[in-house]
């Protein structure tokens, strides 16, 4: 069964490649529109949207659908609008605790997986020029909260949890999952 990734971040393909599972990437163009309030049930809502939508046209493959909020006190960040948006979100997250929630719909002929995993970070004060000089950079550009933990110039201070979450796909689970699907076929 051929494997499909229904996402084009750079990101998730490059963590999915670590996996050693060859997939092709077709990226879902639903909507994403959800009723849901909390920051778990609306990650699983969109990546189950995304997944579901590839898995339609493709149901011989397994499909992986994604989606990754950072949750700050309440409030959730998605990738940030503009540059103001991107400021407004690491002056909020500086000095301060978050969650990073990424939801996991993994469709197959052989079954169906829906997870979130989720992961404590902790940024370390942050400049207004260390801000300004990182989004000038592009560097919070697509990135849910604004940031990249991945990323060189890196505020977390510390993280609880799996790196790979953070960064937008939980590799230890869907390598579980992923090994269980091959080996049933």
């Amino acid at each position: 069964m051929k494997l499909i990734l229904a996402s084009t971040s750079p990101r998730r393909r490059e963590l999915l490649s670590k996996l050693d599972y060859p997939f092709e990437i077709i990226p879902s163009n639903c909507e994403e529109i959800t009723s849901s309030v909390v920051p778990t049930d609306i990650v699983c809502d969109l990546a189950t949207l995304k997944a579901k939508e590839v898995f339609a046209t493709h149901p011989d493959c397994v499909v992986i659908g994604c989606d990754t909020v950072v949750d700050f006190e309440g409030e959730i960040m998605g990738k940030p609008k503009d540059h103001a948006d991107a400021s407004r979100m690491l002056h909020a997250l500086s000095g301060n605790t978050h969650y990073v929630h990424t939801g996991v719909c993994i469709l197959s002929p052989v079954g169906e997986w829906l997870f979130c995993d989720s992961t404590k970070v902790v940024f370390r004060q942050l400049s207004d020029k260390e801000i300004k000089d990182y989004i000038d950079k592009g560097e919070a550009d697509g990135k849910a909260g604004a940031y990249g933990i991945q990323d060189d110039s890196c505020f977390a201070a510390r993280y609880e949890g799996d790196f790979d979450n953070v960064v937008g796909l939980p590799t230890y689970r869907v390598s579980k999952i992923l090994d269980t699907i091959y080996k049933r076929c």
